[in-house]
């Protein structure tokens, strides 16, 4: 039995969520590189617990795009890339 349109459309729709939120944080960690330098080699910085904060504060970013704006971005990087 295949997928139906909507099933096809919400899988590319994660699919372009989860390559957004990986453009988003590779660009966001070279925006803020030295920023996250201090964090990550301060003296009450705890990698066991604060590194998954760290970067789940960092992906929280992705909700200020819309879905159509993900896709245009992941879209453009794409083609730019090839």
């Amino acid at each position: 039995m295949a997928p139906s349109e909507e099933q096809q459309q919400h899988l590319a729709d994660k699919q372009v969520s989860a390559e957004f939120t990986s453009y988003y944080l590779q660009r966001a960690t070279q925006e803020f590189a030295e920023d996250l330098d201090k964090v990550r080699t301060a003296d009450d910085f705890k990698a066991d617990n604060a590194l998954p904060m760290l970067i789940s504060a960092l992906q929280q970013g992705t909700a200020m795009f819309s879905p159509e704006e993900q896709r245009r971005i992941v879209t453009a990087e794409k083609k730019s890339s090839s």
